[in-house]
């Protein structure tokens, strides 16, 4: 019986070997006869909606040989309908066929996104609460979700926090920065450099001051210097200021003590050009003669013309940009914004920042009591105030309208010509008239011992009474 049991065990131990080696031949058979098929990428694929489906693809081989070619893909992906999506490749060899499948699932997987007006970090002064600069929330499927916006403050930062229908989660951090490292500004009314007479008197034209954190610095502002009028020189005058955090910054006037311009001295100014065919006339004349003269331009002419007065060694002032009493004087603002234009074409010219100007019609006009009654009384503060300097005139040729004929510019400018003042002459290098009266001026005032001059910042201002 027992030999019986030992026996029957056998057998089973036997059948099981026969069994485990039947099933690895039939395996072994199949695996050299059956290619072998990989995917190349992940089995699971994540596609964002309205995004781009990009096929990786599989790799195939059969008997250590890339069959990869002979591949077959059956399914689709539309990456603008969201749901899951099944990628069948197959591979064939006789009768032999192996296939594996690849998950396409199309969702909205993009985070939004939060823009922050002012930047993720924000300086603020010392003490001063944050007041919110702005944001703004959006999201590839969603569109607008700034409402959506959830906010949490802390001491040092804002969180932003903000989740689409998606559940997609983003969050984004303003950081605060307690300082301030801004210097305040100085503005000195009046300019930087401010020229006076000998024995005259010097009045301080003030200052404006601003800082981003502190209000009032108008009281803390020192001044230190002195300028003797008696004493013909440049004086230096120190405007400092510091504000709470202990930035300092300072400006710098210089005052220049001159002696007035001399008696008989001629000024020869030139409004409205520049222009061809005069004033390249007028520029030839003055530099046969060897004189220098002065040129109020305008924002019509040539720039050759401009470049060439101030090449030669003339003054390139300031007169209109449009000459249109309406736009010049309809405001302060107007007066400035026309006046900007011509300062800046000249700068862009030259270089140079001009700072003299001559008022259209002078400073005495009363056309433009029709646009702004008291405009002019203004008007010639302010621009000393900006740093500029007005020059009329006490002799007129004429040629603005009165006259046509050169002989008559010529008696009008050699008859009102004085030896105990300055002259101040106005004229026009637009008109033909003027330039053929010109050298006739030139030479009567050379014979007759007077000298001639161009405007400078140092130039003692001639100005008329203002009327409006």
């Amino acid at each position: 019986m027992k030999k019986e049991r030992k026996d029957q065990r056998k057998k089973v131990i036997l059948f099981g070997i026969i069994i485990v080696l039947f099933f690895s031949i039939i395996f072994s058979f199949l695996y050299y006869a059956t290619p072998n098929i990989t995917l190349k990428g992940k089995r699971i694929l994540f596609v964002n909606i309205n995004g781009t489906y990009q096929e990786s693809g599989a790799q195939a081989t059969y008997h250590g040989k890339d069959i990869s070619k002979n591949i077959k893909i059956k399914g689709k992906v539309n990456s603008k309908k969201k749901g899951t999506y099944k990628i069948i490749y197959q591979i064939k060899t006789g009768i032999f066929q192996r296939s594996i499948q690849r998950t396409v699932i199309v969702k909205d997987i993009e985070k939004p996104k939060i823009e922050l007006t002012g930047g993720e970090t924000v300086s603020l002064c010392p003490g001063k609460k944050y007041e919110e600069l702005g944001y703004k929330a959006t999201d590839n499927v969603d569109g607008d979700l700034s409402k959506k916006v959830k906010i949490r403050e802390s001491e040092d930062k804002i969180t932003y926090q903000v989740t689409d229908k998606e559940g997609n989660k983003k969050v984004l951090v303003r950081t605060l920065v307690y300082e301030d490292k801004e210097l305040p500004h100085i503005s000195l009314l009046g300019g930087d450099e401010i020229t006076i007479y000998q024995n005259g008197t010097y009045q301080e034209l003030g200052y404006e001051v601003s800082d981003n954190c502190d209000d009032n610095l108008h009281d803390k502002v020192e001044v230190t210097g002195n300028v003797d009028t008696s004493k013909l020189g440049n004086y230096e005058l120190v405007y400092t200021v510091v504000d709470s955090a202990g930035n300092k910054s300072e400006a710098k006037r210089t005052v220049h003590v001159i002696v007035p311009s001399s008696k008989g001295t001629i000024y020869l100014t030139f409004d409205d050009g520049p222009k061809y065919g005069t004033t390249d006339a007028i520029l030839n004349i003055l530099k046969e003669e060897g004189v220098k003269a002065t040129f109020f331009v305008t924002n019509g002419g040539p720039d050759e013309l401009i470049r060439r007065e101030y090449n030669e060694g003339h003054t390139v002032a300031l007169h209109t940009a449009s000459h249109n009493y309406q736009t010049v004087y309809s405001s302060v603002e107007g007066y400035f914004n026309d006046l900007n234009i011509v300062h800046d074409r000249v700068l862009r010219i030259t270089g140079q920042d001009s700072r003299i100007i001559r008022f259209p019609g002078g400073s005495s006009n009363t056309v433009s009591r029709k646009y702004s009654p008291g405009i002019m009384s203004t008007l010639t503060r302010e621009v000393i105030l900006r740093g500029y300097r007005y020059y009329d005139w006490n002799i007129s040729s004429g040629d603005a309208g009165e006259t046509t004929d050169p002989n008559v510019v010529y008696q009008n400018v050699v008859n009102a010509l004085s030896r105990n003042r300055v002259n101040m002459v106005l004229m026009h290098d637009i008109k033909s008239y003027t330039k053929d009266a010109l050298r006739n001026i030139i030479r009567y005032g050379k014979n007759n011992g007077y000298v001639f001059k161009k405007i400078e910042n140092q130039t003692e201002m001639v100005t008329q009474r203002v009327n409006n």
